[in-house]
């Protein structure tokens, strides 16, 4: 019999892997995408054919009651969130509304509608905020520095409530910053990983960036998608750490990006204060023994190869749109 599965935040970096991953998988997929969102289907443009998009908004009950009433989802992964940061502190109360009590509204559609549905909550590294431990585990204590990483450990805490009060098969991924060419130019890695391919070119001569010394737990979108899809394979719900396991720095990240176009970024790079966060987190890393234990997966990708990925993607993209 043919899965099915509803895919909130389709149009984003992880919802378009993930409807591949379950595509290729053979699932009926449905993906709920915001009505002013049906035109920006850039990611998942290639296969449309092949999966069902529903109108639906977090903000709305009624909308995600009516798309899972629609869809009669086997799983339902929630992926969709206001993601960047530095927003959330210019938009906290939306930050809340969407990435927060967004998850409210769908968990207690889920109860009512088809609560035999298994169920992914996006939980995040950010949630750890300053952490008291490096690495950092499943039972670190979460202490958030950012109205995003609060709204996140509410999403992830209400996600274990339903899962204990409700018996729901509810649980949660942490991950740590994923990366990929779907990935928005507004985030670091991407902003330099574009901007080495732009000075490559001779579009830009100039790199500003923010603290180099900010450690970071990279791993690619597509490692990501994988093992939430096996998180919600497991005969039992819980809680999974997903990251790569190391630790890398951005000036590693610069050194190794422009590495790849054969130069060197100090003579390009420049730190700019107005770029530092004011939350900047310390040695954000997870350990992924807990998943790699129980689930066998790992990460394909290494820091390396990403990099190179992003890079020749880039270069790619900025050429062809030369032409």
């Amino acid at each position: 019999m043919t899965k099915k599965a509803l895919i909130t935040g389709l149009t984003g970096q992880d919802g378009s892997y993930l409807a591949e991953l379950l595509v290729d998988q053979g699932y009926q997929v449905y993906g709920l995408v915001r009505r002013s969102s049906t035109s920006n289907l850039v990611r998942v443009s290639h296969f449309t054919d092949e999966i069902n998009i529903i109108s639906g908004d977090l903000l709305d009950q009624s909308s995600l009651m009516d798309a899972i009433a629609l869809s009669q989802p086997d799983e339902i992964y929630n992926l969709a969130s206001q993601s960047y940061v530095p927003l959330s502190w210019t938009q906290p109360s939306l930050t809340a509304e969407y990435t927060a009590i967004g998850v409210s509204r769908l968990l207690e559609s889920i109860r009512r509608i088809k609560p035999d549905a298994k169920f992914y909550q996006a939980s995040s590294s950010e949630v750890f905020g300053q952490p008291d431990e490096s690495p950092q585990t499943e039972k670190t204590a979460f202490r958030p520095r950012n109205p995003y990483g609060t709204a996140k450990a509410y999403a992830h805490w209400l996600t274990a409530n339903y899962r204990q009060y409700y018996n729901l098969y509810a649980c949660c991924g942490i991950t740590y910053t994923h990366e990929s060419p779907r990935r928005g130019t507004e985030f670091v890695f991407r902003k330099i990983t574009r901007g080495v391919a732009m000075i490559k070119l001779g579009l830009a001569d100039e790199l500003k960036l923010g603290n180099l010394d900010a450690h970071r737990d990279w791993c690619h979108a597509k490692d990501a998608v994988y093992a939430m899809w096996l998180i919600m394979q497991q005969e039992n719900p819980d809680d999974y750490i997903i990251g790569s396991g190391e630790t890398h720095s951005v000036r590693e990240l610069v050194d190794c990006a422009f590495k790849c176009v054969s130069l060197n970024y100090q003579d390009y790079v420049s730190v700019d204060p107005n770029f530092y966060r004011p939350d900047e987190s310390v040695q954000l890393v997870g350990s992924i023994n807990k998943i790699q234990t129980q689930t066998s997966w790992s990460p394909q990708y290494s820091f390396n190869n990403l990099v190179e990925v992003m890079v020749a993607h880039d270069l790619k993209e900025l050429m062809d749109n030369q032409l």
